[in-house]
């Protein structure tokens, strides 16, 4: 089973949102720990396909990398993003190991969400909050969906 995330509806402005609690990736199933551990497994290794071969050693090759790249690319964009957006607080890298020496923690994603906590809806996804610039919605732009009963199509 996983955890449990509670979710509300606005009626004014129709639209839905939850109460993520910060140990929680965003938009990944897991723990920001458990994305942690995947980055810093590819950091130790050769290659990306040698951390995913060994990480998701159930599915193919390809898928393996897709899910990997799914959760190292954001977190290496946000520690830039982050190191820009509060100054002086880590030093200008996309290496987590480094990072978290620097703030003396093995749960580094975790103080880094507290770090730019008032920054979060900028900072993208599994870290912040901000969701992926395009994806499966429908035409038009529109995210949320309409409540109530599926229309035929």
């Amino acid at each position: 089973m996983g955890t449990r995330v509670a979710r509300y509806r606005c009626p004014e402005a129709r639209v839905t949102f939850s109460l993520l609690p910060d140990f929680l990736a965003s938009r990944l199933s897991g723990t920001l720990d458990e994305v942690e551990q995947v980055v810093c497994v590819v950091e130790a290794s050769r290659s990306v396909e040698a951390a995913a071969d060994v990480l998701r050693p159930d599915i193919e090759l390809p898928g393996a990398m897709r899910w990997v790249r799914r959760r190292l690319s954001p977190i290496r964009e946000a520690l830039v993003v982050i190191a820009t957006l509060v100054p002086g607080t880590l030093p200008s890298t996309r290496k987590l190991r480094l990072v978290r020496a620097h703030l003396a923690t093995e749960h580094a994603l975790m103080d880094l969400r507290a770090l730019a906590d008032k920054h979060l809806a900028g900072i993208r996804w599994p870290l912040g909050l901000r969701p992926p610039e395009s994806g499966g919605g429908p035409r038009g732009g529109r995210r949320q969906h309409e409540t109530g009963t599926d229309r035929g199509g």
